[in-house]
């Protein structure tokens, strides 16, 4: 049986994936930490929980050595906006973190999950159906750590044999937890302004496409990379994944649907936009379907549709 460390689980993707997996490998076998004291009320209550500041690699090594760790899926990160405005912290969280954690699983025996993310391409990426192997380039410090962190696990996976794993994110679309910093958190805000207020001013100009994942297909494809054949995994690190590609416009639209008066207007910021400009628009994702078998479930459409059911249940609205 697994038993699993998650770093940072108290972000966007830790609080779901952890719920996810203790449903799916028991509560004691799951053990959830992060660089806070207590966990905030909420669905992470109750179950395991340790501090763990990935830059102080003895806490991440005694909390493996105490829970006999097999797993440990690395999610503490500065996200792309935080880490162009904090570079030097986002290269300590970051890097320095990753390369703890790593050390870590190859003393402990320990398999590794890391996400990677769109940010680890660039402007000189080819921008549509980016392929999985292609130049990467990027001009943010996220996207920087996101391209050394990618190589470092190949090269631990090659060196040591450490079983590293892991997936390019997109935008992720959660209606439990509110993203922590990203370019594409637009895409989570949206909904909850559209419910309060009918409205939403966004920070990404019209025509900025961004591949965008709703959080249960990101959930299941981690779980899904986590259990499969080590043998059909030809990439085994930083598989493009993705569900949608949308701009605001496409969005509001689609939103519209279920709140004919919403509107949406622009104050776009510059960071952000010019980090969205270094994207591609959209991925290729056909490695990761042929290697271990993703396939999402939910598209504009649906995931609209869900988020503002889920959503007024959450605001009571």
């Amino acid at each position: 049986m697994k038993k699993l460390l998650l770093t940072g689980a108290l972000g966007q993707i830790g609080t779901e994936l952890t719920t996810a997996l203790r449903k799916a490998y028991g509560e004691n076998n799951v053990v959830a930490s992060d660089i806070h004291p207590e966990i905030p009320d909420g669905p992470l209550r109750g179950g395991l929980y340790e501090v763990v500041d990935v830059v102080k690699p003895k806490q991440i090594a005694d909390v493996v050595k105490k829970y006999q760790v097999t797993d440990i899926i690395h999610l503490a990160a500065l996200l792309s906006a935080v880490g162009e405005a904090k570079p030097h912290l986002a290269w300590e969280v970051n890097m320095g973190g990753l390369f703890n954690v790593l050390e870590v699983a190859r003393e402990c025996g320990a398999a590794l999950f890391t996400p990677s993310s769109i940010a680890a391409f660039g402007p000189s990426t080819p921008a549509d159906q980016t392929p999985q192997d292609t130049i990467q380039r990027p001009t943010t410090m996220y996207g920087v750590t996101k391209v050394a962190g990618e190589l470092l696990c190949d090269y631990y996976y090659l060196k040591y044999g450490v079983d590293t794993r892991g997936v390019r994110f997109p935008g992720l679309i959660s209606y439990e937890a509110l993203p922590g910093g990203g370019t594409t958190d637009y895409a989570v805000h949206i909904f909850y302004e559209a419910l309060k207020h009918q409205s939403y001013t966004s920070y990404i100009d019209r025509g900025t496409y961004m591949d965008m994942m709703y959080m249960p297909d990101a959930i299941k494809a981690t779980m899904q990379l986590l259990e499969a054949d080590p043998q059909k995994l030809i990439h085994r690190n930083a598989f493009n994944v993705t569900a949608m590609s949308f701009d605001p416009e496409a969005l509001a639209a689609e939103i519209r649907q279920h709140i004919p008066t919403f509107s949406l207007s622009y104050k776009v910021d510059p960071v952000r936009q010019n980090i969205a400009n270094s994207w591609p628009n959209s991925l290729d994702d056909s490695v990761a379907r042929a290697e271990w078998g993703f396939k999402p479930e939910y598209d504009l459409a649906a995931m609209t549709k869900d988020m503002l059911t889920q959503l007024k249940i959450k605001l009571k609205v």
